[in-house]
This record gives structure tokens, sequence and C-alpha cells, in this order.
């Protein structure tokens, strides 16, 4: 079984930077593409950052330049760097995991496993 479980979100003024973190169990974490997405209320769960088996890295227009993900498969962790935050940043952000080595498509239906999330509050 594929566990997730994510850390690291909290409040930070707009301008400000989190980094969210990912421990990950179960097989083949260096082999899949990971993704994190997050979900407002009422909105549709948006991807913000994949990553595949490769190391190849997709975003966003919404994130390009200000969100970095990487991982460290010697650690099982996945990681989302978020800089220059805004407060339509504000939102649960999830840890995902797909099947596939690619990263297809940031597309919720794509990935298998989920994290419980982890809440961002960007304030103004």
């Amino acid at each position: 079984q594929v566990q997730l479980v994510e850390s690291g979100g909290g409040s930070v003024q707009a301008g400000g930077s989190l980094r969210l973190s990912c421990v990950v169990s179960g097989d083949s974490f260096s082999r899949r593409c990971m993704g994190w997405f997050r979900q407002v209320q009422g909105k549709e769960r948006e991807g913000v950052a994949g990553i595949d088996g490769g190391g190849n890295r997709v975003y966003p227009d919404s994130v390009k330049g200000r969100f970095t993900i990487s991982r460290d498969n010697a650690k099982n962790t996945l990681y989302l760097q978020m800089n220059s935050l805004k407060p339509d940043d504000t939102a649960m952000y999830y840890c995902a995991a797909s099947d596939s080595w690619y990263c297809t498509r940031l597309q919720s239906t794509t990935f298998a496993y989920w994290g419980q999330g982890t809440q961002v509050t960007v304030s103004s």
C-alpha cells in the first residue's frame, strides 16, 4: 500500500515562502510521477506541480517561476518550495502519487494515491 503524509503548511504573509514535504511509504517511489495539488471550497482540485520518474517537472502558469517541486529518492520524500506567495495560493495542499512514470497531465484522476492534505494560508 502507498501512503503519503504531508507537512509544512501554515500561515504566511503575501510575498513569503513555505516548504511542504510529503513522506511516501510503499514501493516504487523513485519510478512514479509525483504531484502537488490544491483545493479550496467550491472549486476543482488544481494541479500545481508534477515531477516524473526522470526528474522532469511541469507547472501551470499560475505558479511557474514561484513554485519548485523536487524529490529525494533516498528519503522517499517529495517537496514543494513555494516562494512569492499570494493570497490566491491559499488552499489545502495535497501530495499525490501516480502509477505512471510520466506526468502526462496534472489532473487529479491520473493520481491513484493521496495524502491527507496540509493547509496553506496567505494573508495580504
